[in-house]
C-alpha cells in the first residue's frame, strides 16, 4: 500500500467503522441499575440526596423544606484505550487483521460503564454514599416520626458471595452514571506525527470522561448471606418496609435480583420455580427479575 494521505485517511475511516460496529452492537447492562446524569462541568454535586420532602396538610403558613447538603460530589474522570498499528502492516497491505481488534475496542468502550457501575455496586459494602455510611450498612441515620435519629439497615451482612435486590422503577436508580463525554475515536496517523517517526506506528485511541456514584441507599439491598428463600424474604420485607425521615413510607417495590453467574441456580429456584425444595407452592415465584451479571464474578 502506498503511504499517502488518501490511503491513511481511508484506513482510519475503516478502523473507526469497525470501532463503531463494536460500540453499537455490544450488550450493555448498566442502564438497568444506573440513572444517567449528563454532566457539563468538571464535577456535579448531589447534596440534595439526603432529603425527600413529604406532603402535609396546609394549615397556616407553608413549611419550607430546606435540602440538607451532604457534600456528595462526583468528579469526572478521564479514561482511554489505545491501539498501535505497525507501519509495516500498511506497507504490506495487511490491515485486515486489525478489523476485529478495532471492533473489540468498540465493544470494550461499550462495556466499560458496566465494569464501573457493577464494580461500584459490588464494593458498596466498603464504599461510602451521601450520608457518610457505607452504601450497604446497618446504621444509616433516619429520623423517626418524632424526629429522633434511628439506625436503619440495607444489608444483613454475611461472608459469602454477594447478591443484590434492587428497586429500579423510580426516577433515581441506586447507582448514578455521570457522563461528561461519550467515547471518542481519535487518530494519530499523519506521516510526520512523532509516533510514526520514532516508533513506526500509527496510533488510534478512544477516550471518554465520566464517573459513577451512589444514589439512594434505600433502593438497594446487599447481602453476603446464603441466597435462599429465607434470606430473600428478609431482603424483600426489609426494603418494602423502609421509611424516610419522619416516618414517611417510601413505597419501595424491589423487583430486580442481581447475582453473579455462580448464584444463577439459586436465584432461579427462588423466583422461577413453581415449588420450593419441600414441595410447597413457591410464594416468591415471579416476584423479581433475575439479572446475571458477569461483572460481579
Amino acid at each position: 500500500m502506498e503511504l499517502n494521505n488518501a490511503n491513511l485517511r481511508a484506513a482510519g475511516v475503516g478502523f473507526n467503522a469497525a470501532f463503531q460496529r463494536g460500540l453499537g452492537t455490544a450488550p450493555s447492562l448498566y442502564t438497568r441499575v444506573a440513572t444517567i446524569v449528563n454532566s457539563t462541568t468538571a464535577s456535579n454535586e448531589y447534596g440534595w440526596l439526603g432529603k425527600a420532602p413529604r406532603f402535609r396538610e396546609w394549615i397556616g403558613d407553608r413549611v419550607i423544606n430546606a435540602m440538607a447538603n451532604h457534600g456528595y460530589t462526583l468528579k469526572n474522570r478521564d479514561f482511554e484505550n489505545t491501539i498501535a498499528v505497525d507501519r509495516n502492516d500498511f506497507d504490506d497491505d495487511n490491515l485486515g487483521i486489525y478489523g476485529p481488534l478495532f471492533e473489540e475496542l468498540g465493544a470494550s468502550a461499550r462495556a466499560f460503564p458496566d465494569e464501573l457501575v457493577f464494580g461500584l455496586l459490588k464494593n458498596g459494602f466498603a464504599s461510602t454514599c451521601y450520608d457518610g455510611q457505607y452504601f450497604f450498612d446497618t446504621d444509616h441515620p433516619v429520623l423517626d416520626k418524632d424526629g429522633v435519629e434511628q439506625s436503619v439497615a440495607n444489608t444483613d451482612g454475611g461472608a459469602g458471595t454477594a447478591w443484590f435486590l434492587l428497586c429500579t422503577n423510580r426516577a433515581l436508580k441506586p447507582i448514578i452514571f455521570q457522563e461528561r463525554k461519550k467515547p471518542q475515536f481519535v487518530a494519530k496517523d499523519r506521516p510526520d506525527d512523532d509516533n510514526v517517526f520514532d516508533r513506526a506506528e500509527y496510533v488510534y485511541g478512544v477516550d471518554a470522561r465520566h464517573n459513577v456514584g451512589f444514589g439512594f441507599w434505600q433502593f438497594a439491598w446487599g447481602s453476603k448471606q446464603t441466597l435462599n428463600k429465607a434470606n430473600y424474604k428478609v431482603a424483600r420485607e426489609a426494603m418494602s418496609g423502609l421509611k424516610g425521615d419522619h416516618g414517611r413510607p417510601l413505597g419501595i417495590k424491589p423487583r430486580l435480583l442481581i447475582v453473579p453467574p455462580s448464584l444463577e441456580g439459586q436465584a432461579l429456584e427462588i423466583v422461577n420455580a413453581e415449588r420450593d425444595a419441600a414441595g410447597a407452592t413457591n410464594v416468591y415465584k415471579g416476584t423479581a427479575e433475575i439479572l446475571v451479571c458477569p461483572w460481579l464474578a
